[in-house]
């Protein structure tokens, strides 16, 4: 088999470069330059993609005896990643750029110019696996090591895309084994620590980030019964479930902590209340896919059991789903509505929700309104 070994700079991916080799496919390492300052340098772990990464990949696919190319996507990243990063908060949603990375990037621009250039697949050090069934479909489920599986971030990925997937660290059971084989090899990126944080974003400083790219205008505080409370810088600095930084002068009550439950960018109001407020038992879903083929009762519209997943490192809660088609201003619109079998606290619009059955990702939705139980927003004017 042909493989394009997507080479980050990291332990993982050098790894499973490594892994591919050794399995006899005929391999071709290409590091993506995402990043529109080529002269930045990778701080401590945070960050990914720049020049040391490239030549820590670099370095790996000497020592593997492969090709190696490096490939400019920085425009591409811009657009689909940044852009819609900064667009999504400025419309009072929180995203999530990995899932925007794999989905567009890794996994769509990547594959896309792999399947052209006549490779059959792309290989990357994602800790997760798919199961290819003898009929020729094939379904993404977590990986062994459920501490590194990264079945979450995975889960934009399509049917045709899982045809062409290859996750040669699926069944590691742990990053130490990962670390230890690496260093066996003697790769350089043996003990690297892994990256973390928004890679576009090296110093973590989200809202000073934002501030640079989107006009703040101040507007009022309310809290969740419509009582003004007093102004913030904007509210596209704010996410759900933040406590931190909003500044009231009058306290509650009870005295105890604010939290904001919802942001309403038309409105340029931010509304806060009490941390129980934040418990949702309903979510719906917008820009629907499927990892692999649809349960027959989502293609019904059925109800189906499920676990669903709200962050990257969140436990998974049993739920129930269907497939609705919604009409709103005479504009028809497919959602995911899951209702949840326990409470989750503090999720906002723009967070992705994966759906899984057992090990199984059977799909994910961008969270376009999540209800609580206890409080009607509409009850704020």
């Amino acid at each position: 088999m042909k493989v394009l070994a997507a080479m980050s700079g990291g332990v993982d991916s050098a790894v499973a470069a490594a892994r591919a080799v050794d399995a006899g496919h005929d391999v071709v390492g290409v590091h993506l330059a995402l990043s529109r300052m080529p002269g930045t340098l990778r701080t401590g772990s945070r960050g990914c993609c720049t020049v040391e990464d490239s030549n820590d990949a670099w370095r790996a696919a000497d020592q593997l005896g492969i090709p190696y190319y490096v490939w400019d996507f920085s425009e591409r990243f811009k657009e689909d990643v940044v852009d819609d990063f900064v667009a999504e908060y400025a419309a009072g949603r929180t995203p999530n750029p990995c899932m925007r990375c794999n989905e567009r990037i890794k996994f769509a621009a990547l594959l896309e110019k792999a399947l052209a250039l006549g490779f059959d697949a792309v290989c990357t050090g994602h800790y997760a696996k798919v199961i290819e069934h003898d009929d020729g479909s094939r379904e993404l489920h977590r990986a062994a090591d459920w501490a590194k599986d990264q079945s979450y971030v995975l889960g934009v990925l399509t049917h045709e895309q899982l045809k062409h997937s290859y996750f040669p660290l699926a069944d590691t059971p742990s990053k130490a084994e990962v670390r230890a084989e690496a260093a066996a090899r003697g790769f350089t990126v043996a003990n690297k620590p892994d990256s973390h944080d928004i890679c576009f974003i090296p110093d973590g400083d989200t809202r000073g980030w934002l501030e640079e790219r989107i006009e703040m205008t101040e507007g009022d505080i309310v809290d969740h019964e419509g009582n003004d409370l007093g102004k913030h810088p904007g509210a596209n600095a704010f996410t759900v479930g933040q406590r931190r930084g909003l500044k009231i002068g009058k306290p509650a009550a009870d005295g105890k902590p604010r939290f904001v439950l919802e942001i309403r960018p038309k409105e340029n109001k931010v509304v806060v209340g009490p941390q129980d407020l934040l418990e949702v038992d309903r979510l719906r879903g917008i820009k629907i896919s499927w990892a692999g083929l649809p349960l027959p009762a989502a293609e019904a519209g059925d109800e189906f059991e499920c676990m669903v997943q709200v962050r990257a490192h969140a436990d998974p809660v049993p739920a129930r789903a269907f497939v609705t088609e919604e009409t709103e201003d005479d504009d028809a619109a497919t959602e995911l509505v899951v209702d949840l079998d326990g409470p989750l606290r503090g999720v906002a619009p723009g967070q992705t929700m994966v759906l899984y059955q057992g090990t199984r990702v059977l799909g994910q939705a961008t969270i376009n309104s999540a209800r609580s139980r206890q409080w009607d927003p509409s009850a704020v004017s």
